[in-house]
């Protein structure tokens, strides 16, 4: 039986730490937003940020893709790796970043062109295609990976901004992975959906993690629950708490998380 035990520690062990970050501090200005953070991301994992409205979570998200840098004000110190690269290194290019780093934001917020341009725009730009069979090819796998395309294969020339919203998430999640990134960032993606859209994110999410690392800010703790394998409780900038999502559920170490998850902070 010790033996058995000893097994799945080891098995546990060999997942693969797509990002590292250690003893990040965000500053807007004079105001410290996050404090001191240190965490690593797993490969193929969903990773769930939870915590109150102004914790920090979202500021830490868009410190793994450089996000922060449109910001004029906000400073970023710590190292942050992607795949053992320090990706504050003057020599990374954020643009070349972001194809590796892909990023749903809160609201669906497709381009005002065709469900097709919408998709093939990161491609395009990142020269993916060496022709119009090609970009066909990636338009068609990534709408498939967004869970759209047997809803849409027949209007690809209409207007993505036509879509519901519930689609139109799923088509900024194809566009995000239409560059074959490596992480999948999403900054609270159903916040704007009703249940039914939500429901069907949560399962699209839970497809992709087969293929990337994904990264989910969410105020619902039930969501959390469902769709992440770990989870970071963020409180006043700090990282409060890390672990296997199951355990921070049910069984948190520190009191401040047992209070955020039983309702009493937040």
């Amino acid at each position: 039986m010790n033996d058995m035990r000893f097994v799945e520690r080891q098995v546990t062990t060999t997942t693969e730490i797509k990002f590292a970050a250690r003893n990040v501090n965000v500053f807007y200005g004079d105001a410290q937003a996050i404090h001191d953070v240190s965490v690593d991301i797993e490969d193929k994992t969903v990773t769930a940020f939870i915590g109150p409205s102004g914790c920090g979570k979202s500021t830490f998200l868009r410190c793994l893709n450089r996000m922060n840098d449109t910001i004029p004000i906000c400073r970023v110190e710590g190292d942050i790796r992607l795949d053992g690269e320090d990706i504050y290194d003057r020599r990374v290019d954020p643009v070349q970043l972001r194809a590796r780093v892909g990023m749903v934001f809160q609201k669906p917020n497709p381009f005002p062109k065709s469900i097709y341009d919408n998709v093939a725009y990161g491609p395009r730009i990142h020269g993916l295609a060496a022709s119009k069979a090609e970009l066909d090819e990636i338009v068609e796998r990534a709408l498939r990976r967004g869970a759209l395309w047997d809803e849409v294969k027949d209007r690809l020339d209409a207007p993505g901004t036509g879509l519901s919203g519930g689609q139109q998430q799923r088509l900024c999640i194809a566009r995000a992975v239409a560059t074959e990134p490596e992480v999948l960032l999403m900054d609270e993606p159903c916040s704007a959906l009703d249940p039914i859209a939500t429901a069907q994110v949560e399962e699209l999410i839970d497809e992709l993690r087969e293929r990337y690392s994904v990264v989910i800010v969410t105020h619902s703790m039930q969501q959390a629950a469902r769709v992440s394998q770990k989870t970071a409780f963020f409180h006043l900038g700090h990282l409060v708490e890390f672990g296997e999502t199951g355990q921070i559920f049910t069984n948190p170490e520190d009191p401040r998380t047992e209070s955020y998850i039983t309702g009493r902070i937040g």
